[in-house]
């Protein structure tokens, strides 16, 4: 019995040193970008050992790899629920929309993490290549699946479909927030959902 106390007890710590170094390292990414990053200033931010963070991420492209996967976990887990993709078009795209939308324009760590990633990009393409594979291909699976099963919906190309919907929700995003653009060409999110609407459901 003890045996497995003390098991459970090194998992939760386990559990709790990964926390802090993938907490430290968002911070430290979010600071000074991929290549302004070393495994050391991690450490330090996180409070542990550069042992540490080398004996749970091998590399510091790793490192980053996994605060990708975090950040899609955290995106997905309730935007996605089986039980919320049950319902008629019309209320489940509305909803997708809405919240996507809404988690895009509110989280400013998000929108951060996505500046360093663009900037990154043409230096670092695989990490690039991460965030299509972990953020970006999942939900346009998810939603063209649930497309499928409506057949009533009359949507010749699914895949080009969700691919218009995302696009345009991540291109609001960008105009609005990333690049300041709020201001210079405002719009209503309101519009943009009734427009998606719209083109999905006529």
């Amino acid at each position: 019995m003890a045996r497995i106390k003390t098991k459970e007890i090194e998992r939760e710590t386990t559990v709790e040193k990964v926390e802090k170094i993938l907490t430290g390292a968002m911070q430290e990414f979010l600071a000074h970008g991929y290549a302004g990053t070393s495994m050391d200033r991690v450490a330090a931010r996180a409070g542990v050992s550069k042992a540490t963070v080398y004996s749970h991420f091998h590399d510091k492209e790793g490192l980053f790899r996994a605060l990708i996967e975090q950040s899609a976990h955290k995106k997905f887990e309730d935007l996605f629920d089986k039980s919320l993709l049950e319902g008629e078009p019309k209320v489940v795209l509305r909803y997708l929309i809405t919240t996507a939308l809404d988690g895009m324009l509110s989280d400013q760590e998000h929108q951060a993490f996505v500046r360093i990633l663009i900037g990154e990009s043409g230096r670092f393409p695989e990490l690039a290549k991460a965030w299509i594979h972990d953020m970006m291909t999942p939900p346009l699976k998810i939603i063209c699946e649930y497309l499928d099963s409506h057949p009533e919906l009359n949507i010749p190309d699914s895949e080009a479909t969700v691919r218009m919907m995302i696009g345009s929700m991540v291109h609001f995003m960008m105009t609005q927030e990333l690049l300041h653009g709020k201001e210079i060409i405002p719009m209503e999110t309101e519009r943009l959902v009734e427009c998606l609407m719209y083109h999905i459901l006529k």
